[in-house]
């Protein structure tokens, strides 16, 4: 089975992230980590403050990015009587999913479709904080299932519609993606009381299966409640703070196979782009969404399980004859886009 659904990693990992398991020594597991007794997390927190250049203690690690984003969405919708969280109307499941956990309210912010596109409607999202002052504004860049993203600029001008009482919650999965320039982040960080950015190693760094989420936070005294609330008191996973640091470190492995992804990309576009009914939209992540007439759909579906080839039909309201696809090798993009083609000729 090609599973090209979940935007998981069809490729191998570096070869300095499989050297590391291989090398790694078992005898670490009979002890919690000691890096503590320095006053920080992680081997894996402090390599993360010297590459974005931020102080270690404002680092988060989690179980995943979606244990940063739970944590941060129960934590900050628990703490007073504002329980709403903004979201964008096309985006994953599992933010509502999370809200709803604590009894949380959680509203769309408008995301409209352009030509080949989705964007965010600035002017309707800033009137929506201005109405609804929101406890948390959940901003995904780049955006699930959409593949649309936000300029460092842009994610500065969303953040100044806040005011302080409001928790800009930025959920970066997929943001090595849009740009190998990291300097912003520090930036978004330091100059405003109120963020929290949310990455992982699942994406860009292929390592879904690790289960490893790092991000980061303001500087303020808020924050600094959230960091002691989010942090593990005995220390983390002693292999997987090895493997993140190897996969950090192979940035050349995995931006050629971002390479191949953006092959994918032009291939999808330029053979199914001008087809009749057919839409590809643009996407600066590691997956891509296309619309497909309706009428077609069945047929997909069924040429898709007889190939053994499992892509994402959506299914929401406002988008229900799209198909969102993982970008995978070279083979597995052919083979889809000719399943594709054949149906398109029946």
């Amino acid at each position: 089975m090609n599973f090209l659904d979940r935007n998981e990693f069809n490729f191998q990992p570096s070869q300095e992230v499989i050297n590391t398991i291989h090398n790694f020594d078992i005898g670490k597991f009979c002890f919690y980590t000691r890096i503590y007794d320095q006053g920080k997390k992680s081997i894996f927190s402090e390599y993360l403050a010297g590459m974005f250049d931020i102080e270690e203690k404002r680092i988060l690690l989690g179980y995943g990015a979606e244990d940063i984003l739970k944590n941060a969405v129960h934590y900050f919708l628990t703490k007073g009587p504002n329980n709403k969280m903004l979201i964008p109307k096309f985006s994953w499941w599992y933010y509502k999913s999370i809200a709803d956990e604590v009894d949380g309210q959680t509203l769309q912010y408008p995301v409209y479709e352009t030509e080949d596109s989705f964007c965010y409607d600035m002017e309707g999202l800033k009137k929506m904080i201005e109405d609804e002052k929101p406890r948390i504004l959940l901003v995904a860049s780049p955006n699930n299932p959409t593949g649309n993203g936000l300029t460092p600029d842009e994610l500065d001008h969303i953040i100044n519609m806040t005011s302080g009482d409001t928790i800009v919650l930025i959920d970066e999965a997929y943001a090595a993606f849009l740009s190998s320039d990291i300097t912003y982040v520090k930036h978004l960080v330091d100059a405003h009381p109120n963020v929290i950015i949310s990455r992982t190693l699942s994406k860009f760094y292929g390592l879904p299966g690790l289960r490893l989420g790092f991000g980061f936070i303001s500087q303020s005294e808020e924050m600094e409640k959230f960091a002691r609330f989010s942090n593990k008191y005995l220390g983390y996973d002693r292999l997987s703070e090895e493997v993140g640091i190897a996969a950090l470190k192979s940035e050349g492995h995995y931006r050629q196979i971002a390479n191949v992804m953006d092959e994918a990309r032009k291939m999808y576009t330029e053979e199914l782009g001008s087809l009749p009914g057919f839409k590809v939209y643009k996407s600066v992540a590691n997956f891509i969404l296309i619309k497909y007439p309706i009428e077609k759909k069945e047929a997909l579906q069924v040429a898709f399980a007889g190939e053994d080839y499992k892509v994402k039909f959506m299914n929401e309201p406002a988008l229900n004859q799209q198909m969102r696809i993982t970008l995978g090798r070279k083979e597995q993009n052919r083979k889809v886009c000719d399943i594709i083609l054949s149906i398109c000729k029946q």
